[in-house]
């Protein structure tokens, strides 16, 4: 999408409009972190960024092997910038906030590898984030080439048969990835935030879960399970108008007969009895 909007809220609902991606999605992790930062001028930040994409494309410019351009991203973002996983306090919410994982090089591995697809894309590689619970990683691209990189752990190579899934794990819900596939930029921002609603509900800060996911709406507005957390979470802070409106915003995009479809359909239904 253009980047002609800075303004956050309307860059991120713009964003949401345009669809799962791909997106500009360093800036639009940008654009999140700001909301939790008024005030901040992002010019530092931008400015960042678009040192990382011409220092990219200046070290990839002849590199045509995945796991060649891999190890070179690692000596960039690694090496020479710094950017390596938060091992000491991995649950500080500032490793989910990309102003402060620019500013302190320490983060969570979805926000580090969210710089380094930013960095792969600029080089001319494709790059995007892959389905891997637990722990984030990426794939790059070139040429029909691929590798798979750890941004937490300095950029590491992943070999590709250490892919495979988790003991146990059963096949993927009907429309989604199986594990190792690759997710849209939509997921991989998304992920960033729930990192942040997660930190959220286990402190008992239920407000700050609430915007978490108003916010995760916003940039995904066709996902009915996003509009049903919302739905949850409005009603359990007494806010009934808007989780009636998130329950019908449910219903409208969940298949019907479905269970989420259902479970909204409950909810609504109980909620309007209060209302009454």
């Amino acid at each position: 999408m253009s980047a002609a909007s800075t303004d956050p809220s309307d860059y991120l609902r713009r964003l949401g409009e345009s669809g799962e991606g791909p997106h500009d999605i360093a800036r639009a992790g940008l654009m999140l972190a700001a909301l939790d930062h008024a005030g901040r001028s992002l010019a530092p930040y931008e400015s960042h960024l678009a040192d990382v994409a011409q220092a990219s494309r200046r070290d990839l410019r002849l590199i045509y092997r995945a796991e060649e351009g891999a190890r070179v991203l690692s000596a960039l973002m690694a090496s020479r910038l710094g950017y390596g996983g938060d091992r000491l306090d991995y649950d500080d919410p500032h490793n989910a906030d990309l102003i402060s994982v620019i500013d302190r090089r320490r983060g969570l591995p979805v926000a580090l590898g969210i710089l380094y697809i930013h960095a792969a894309r600029a080089g001319g590689f494709e790059a995007c984030g892959l389905n891997t619970p637990g722990h984030f990683l990426l794939r790059i691209s070139v040429k029909g080439d691929s590798a798979f990189i750890d941004a937490f752990n300095n950029g590491a190579v992943v070999d590709h048969q250490g892919l495979g899934g988790p003991p146990g794990m059963g096949a993927a819900a009907p429309g989604e990835p199986a594990f190792g596939e690759p997710v849209s930029d939509c997921d991989v921002l998304l992920r960033l935030q729930n990192n942040l609603k997660r930190r959220a509900i286990e402190a008992g800060d239920k407000a700050r879960a609430l915007e978490i996911t108003r916010r995760m709406a916003v940039i995904a507005p066709r996902r009915p399970d996003l509009w049903m957390d919302l739905a949850r979470l409005h009603e359990g802070s007494g806010s009934l108008g808007a989780a009636k409106r998130a329950y019908e915003a449910c219903l409208a995009l969940a298949k019907s007969g479905a269970a989420l479809h259902n479970e909204a359909a409950l909810g609504l239904a109980g909620l309007k009895r209060r209302l009454n």
